[in-house]
């Protein structure tokens, strides 16, 4: 009688469940660790811009304004920071970017199904060159896929600021996808 090699069909089909578990187990985790690290990377370019906005202001001696665009030409006027962002040195005051007035940084839309809301009527955030900002503080609710209750805000001072903390249930279902 001779001695074969290999597997048996219970025992490939034991194998094959023992894969699908794990696979079971390790997707779903794959996916939220991609989704904080999409959310991470929003969060340090926003911070990043606005840190960059102030010290512009502050060495520049102009008014930067920082403000949600689709295309770093011009402002959305939408709380949505999402579609990408700009700032620009504002010479003339107008709060709109003009052919002469330099592009400080663009941001171009968020990846990975991150949104970045900021609180409603704050779509435009303009440094003063003493590094302060013109009106309130500003709450950036940032949020992914893994959703609202993986969401967190970014305040920002008038002073320019940064804290992070936990966004209001409202404000956290508003950032969310539906």
């Amino acid at each position: 009688m001779k001695c074969r090699r290999g597997f048996t069909l219970i025992e490939a089909l034991i194998a094959l469940g023992l894969a699908c578990v794990l696979l079971a187990v390790a997707v779903p985790a794959m996916s939220h660790a991609v989704s904080a690290a999409h959310a991470g990377k929003a969060r340090s370019l926003i911070a990043t811009t606005l840190l960059d906005a102030m010290r512009n202001a502050t060495v520049g001696g102009a008014e930067v304004v920082t403000c949600p665009s689709l295309d770093g030409l011009s402002c959305t006027g939408d709380p949505d920071w999402s579609v990408g962002w700009m700032s620009f040195a504002d010479i003339d005051g107008s709060r709109q970017r003009g052919p002469h007035e330099p592009l400080i940084r663009r941001e171009a839309a968020l990846e990975g199904g991150v949104r970045l809301r900021s609180t409603r009527g704050r779509a435009r955030l303009v440094f003063q060159p003493g590094g302060s900002t013109a009106g309130s503080n500003v709450t950036f609710t940032l949020c992914d896929k893994r959703g609202p209750r993986k969401a967190i805000t970014l305040v920002m001072a008038n002073t320019g600021h940064l804290r992070s903390g936990r966004p209001t249930a409202a404000a956290a279902d508003q950032c969310a996808y539906q």
